[in-house]
């Protein structure tokens, strides 16, 4: 059996699927097809339901719930690691509600946060995450909205924040951020998508006995070489959520999208979003 897999060429990712995708843990018996794509490309696919499993935006997944449920593990979720809003220089509200803000994706979880921090600015650019810093530093645009590696790598280049979308929200809810989680399709076989969760999960213990095995995979990948940037990535994205969602994460999920229904940024939450955790969940 062939299965679609997507996850994004991000040190977080390829440090989590290295183990599983390289055989190194015990897996379901099918051949794995993986398709490392920019968050936002696994974004839009999902809307088809083209990938069998797949790395998305949990703002993403409200718009494809009908093809995919949510896996336990292999999610980024946590505190302190939110997007982050950047620009030349400071700016007031003012500013930058009449400015012009890239972000990484309307379908993107930062754009979420981003409009639930400041739902009046109407001017926001998409762009690839990796091109937003570049494009602050040139004047194209007036503040990005960055992710993954740029956080680490922003104020080296003069840039400074303006605002940490992850401590808004935590200020908010009190709730770690759902960024990024793994999701599998509604019409695989139900013991199929268990072995899939496990697997997964077995593929991130892997990477934290051995975190020297994925080493030259990151590195193949990554867009941002430095090792000491990749290694903060990767403790940053990759905790104890990524394991196992458990019930505070679970909550954190559920709570995204009642304040995003709330904020009108959603119609409705979307439902049976789960996949059971074990065959005693059903």
């Amino acid at each position: 059996m062939n299965l679609r897999l997507g996850f994004s060429p991000c040190p977080n990712d390829t440090f989590i699927f290295h183990a599983l995708l390289h055989e190194l843990v015990q897996g379901p018996k099918v051949h794995w097809e993986p398709h490392l794509e920019d968050v936002e490309t696994l974004n839009q696919w999902a809307l088809e339901g083209r990938l069998d499993v797949t790395k998305l935006s949990f703002h993403a997944y409200a718009k494809c719930a009908q093809h995919y449920q949510l896996l336990n593990t292999g999610a980024a979720l946590g505190f302190g690691c939110g997007p982050l809003v950047i620009a030349r220089q400071e700016m007031t509200s003012d500013e930058l509600m009449s400015g012009v803000v890239a972000i990484p994706g309307e379908l993107t979880t930062a754009n979420f946060l981003f409009q639930l921090a400041y739902p009046r600015v109407r001017q926001r650019k998409v762009m690839a995450f990796s091109e937003i810093e570049d494009a602050v530093i040139r004047g194209q645009v007036d503040a990005g909205v960055i992710i993954h590696e740029n956080r680490f790598t922003y104020a080296q280049k003069g840039l400074v924040k303006l605002i940490d979308l992850g401590e808004f929200w935590e200020q908010e809810t009190g709730l770690p951020i759902p960024l990024g989680g793994i999701f599998v399709r509604r019409d695989l076989p139900l013991d199929l998508k268990l072995e899939i969760q496990k697997a997964i999960g077995m593929s991130v213990q892997y990477a934290w006995d051995h975190p020297e095995a994925s080493t030259a995979y990151i590195r193949c990948h990554a867009q941002e070489m430095n090792a000491e940037v990749t290694r903060q990535h990767i403790q940053l994205y990759v905790n104890a959520y990524s394991a196992d969602l458990g019930d505070t994460g679970r909550a954190a999920v559920r709570g995204m999208y009642a304040k995003a229904v709330e904020a009108g940024i959603l119609v409705r939450e979307p439902g049976d979003m789960f996949c059971p955790m074990h065959i005693l969940d059903l």
